[in-house]
């Protein structure tokens, strides 16, 4: 049940993969050199292993509780917290002016990769926060900023996102959250919201809550939606706080997973609100907030993805049965086992590959903003926006398969819930649900990222591709060359897929759409595959060093993601391309409806 943070495979993904050293060039992170990075990830390790992790199976047994109208943390959350915020964890990335530390968002994840992996529940709670942060940074009048954003920063307060209602899920647009001015440049909010994470609890002094609700003017639609700031206390403009606002929980979900982070029932009953950005404008501006999530829930699968995989590589050292493959040993560690050790180096490249998704998904974001030259912030701009929705859904798919693996190895002790294992699978579970189902990001990056700047975003990246393909393909070592072959096929079908979605998502949508979530999971098994294989390419030039294996490793983690991953691409890219004529066909009494 321990956690160790993964800091040399973190700096690898950081620095030789994703690219950190170019953002040295840019004067606001030129202090970020290879000491102090280090040094930022062994803290953040040190909290996520020490602190946080112990507390991961109290929270699943105990669970947040609901009492006397408010919610209660985990009892140990909220001194952990408090050692969160105490060491400015929350602040990372955030603007200076405001409190932060103007890091690079790329760092900031791969801390969060941390905090997830040791606690998914409690991860949650700050990474709302961040989400919140971004939204009022963008949007946010200059009160708004100066009031909210140093305590949501700091940490002292923690923000939240409501979006869903009870008849009102991932179709925004029929939400009926209600607006209504107060006569005193304020609004009063009535309505209700669901599934809202962390919308009460005992661990800060005070919540932010973005919520959105419809005026009474608004049309009808996702048109008419507003995003409001509503305080769980009032704020006085020195930034006291002073009485408490009438929205409130009402109860708290019961749950598969993450039974530490409470999942609230929020009524607004005439609740004092402040309006964020323009009338009628509330889902683009919250869409700040939910990219933010987006990004972070991927890496949330990255988390649990290495702490499944921790476990049951130290089960597999640990439990001996049988007999060993290669030494004949009675009685040896199962790791012995050629299934067994496939299985787990699978898992490890998998959780690399995810890793570097994120990683360079967040060092794309920095680079759009802070890049001084605007050809690079475009295409960096592009390169973010295509990689989040795969960020997103390939890496928390990758989460639940890494964490059903584990069960697996564990073999029947992976079911009891004494070893920890099943709750690695329970807490992953929720990933490819939040913020917009992996379906949902599947049809944004069918419909609206393969459009991004006339198919610029996906050319550039398959043109990279190829340029790795090539690279790989010249090599002598035959490893690198076996891969760059796999990686050529791979990178084929993936043009053949692109090709034929582009052409039909204009004229026959419902076949496109049909196609879009074996698009995704192709476009991400090529990207995963062409990230392990740049670090194969680093690799290379270390293993001649015999004392260190730690470098051939990585050659063996991208072969074996190639031969066994890569290798079945040609099969996605037809079912891209089947079309939906057997869904058309197909009737609800076909499938065994009653009636």
């Amino acid at each position: 049940m321990t956690y160790t943070a993964p800091i040399r495979d973190l700096l690898f993904s950081l620095q030789e993969v994703a690219g950190f050293a170019g953002l040295r060039t840019l004067p606001q992170f030129a202090e970020c050199d290879d000491d102090t990075v280090k040094a930022i990830l062994e803290a953040g390790g040190a909290l996520a292993a020490n602190v946080l992790a112990p507390l991961n199976r109290d929270g699943d047994r105990a669970g947040a509780r609901f009492e006397n109208g408010q919610v209660r943390a985990v009892p140990g959350f909220a001194a952990a917290y408090r050692q969160f915020v105490e060491g400015g964890w929350g602040s990372l990335a955030s603007d200076p002016a405001y409190g932060g530390q103007g890091l690079p968002k790329a760092l900031e994840i791969a801390v969060f990769e941390m905090i997830h992996a040791a606690n998914m529940a409690f991860g949650l709670c700050p990474m709302l926060t961040r989400g919140a942060v971004e939204a009022l940074t963008a949007h946010g009048t200059e009160r708004q900023k100066s009031l909210y954003l140093p305590k949501l920063i700091s940490g002292e307060w923690t923000g939240t996102m409501n979006l869903t209602e009870p008849q009102s899920g991932s179709d925004l647009g029929t939400l009926k959250c209600r607006a209504v001015p107060d006569g005193n440049e304020g609004y009063r909010i009535d309505g209700q919201k669901i599934f809202i994470t962390w919308g009460d609890h005992d661990m800060a002094e005070n919540i932010v809550h973005l919520v959105l609700a419809r005026l009474p003017d608004a049309p009808e639609g996702s048109r008419g939606i507003s995003l409001f700031l509503v305080s769980k206390k009032a704020v006085n403009d020195d930034g006291t706080l002073g009485a408490a606002n009438t929205a409130r929980p009402i109860s708290i979900e019961h749950k598969l997973g993450i039974h530490g982070s409470p999942t609230c029932v929020m009524q607004f009953e005439g609740a004092k609100a402040e309006l964020v950005g323009r009338p009628h404008q509330g889902l683009a501006q919250m869409f700040t907030m939910m990219n933010a999530a987006r990004l972070q829930v991927g890496t949330e699968g990255v988390g649990i993805a290495e702490r499944a995989y921790q476990q049951a590589l130290n089960y597999a050292l640990e439990r001996r049965q049988g007999r060993s493959a290669w030494t004949g040993e009675v009685s040896a560690p199962i790791f012995d086992h050629p299934d067994v050790r496939r299985s787990l180096m699978l898992m490890k490249a998998k959780v690399e590959a995810a890793r570097a998704i994120c990683l360079s998904t967040a060092l794309a974001a920095d680079l759009a903003e802070a890049a001084p030259d605007e050809a690079v912030r475009k295409k960096a701009q592009l390169r973010a926006e295509l990689l989040t929705p795969i960020a997103k859904a390939w890496s928390t798919d990758i989460g639940v398969e890494v964490a059903s693996l584990a069960l697996q190895v564990h073999g029947g002790m992976g079911f009891i819930e004494e070893t920890g294992a099943a709750q690695h699978y329970r807490d992953a579970r929720i990933g490819p649900i939040y913020e917009g189902t992996n379906g949902i990001q599947a049809i944004d990056l069918m419909g609206r990222k393969l459009a991004l700047d006339g198919g610029r975003a996906v050319r550039d990246l398959l043109d990279e591709i190829w340029s790795a393909i090539g690279a790989l393909k010249s090599s002598p070592n035959a490893w690198l060359h076996n891969i760059g072959a796999r990686l050529e096929a791979a990178a084929g079908a993936a043009q053949i897929a692109t090709s034929w979605m582009v052409e039909r998502r204009g004229h026959a949508q419902p076949d496109a759409l049909a196609g879009a979530t074996a698009y995704l999971k192709l476009l991400g098994d090529l990207t995963g595959g062409w990230m392990l294989a740049k670090g194969a390419l680093t690799a290379a030039k270390h293993t001649g060093d015999d004392a260190d294996q730690w470098w051939q490793t990585r050659i063996g983690l991208a072969r074996i993601f190639a031969e066994q991953v890569l290798t079945q691409t040609p099969g996605l890219a037809a079912a891209v391309t089947a079309g939906a004529i057997d869904l058309v066909k197909t009737s609800p009494r076909a499938l065994g409806a009653a009636g």
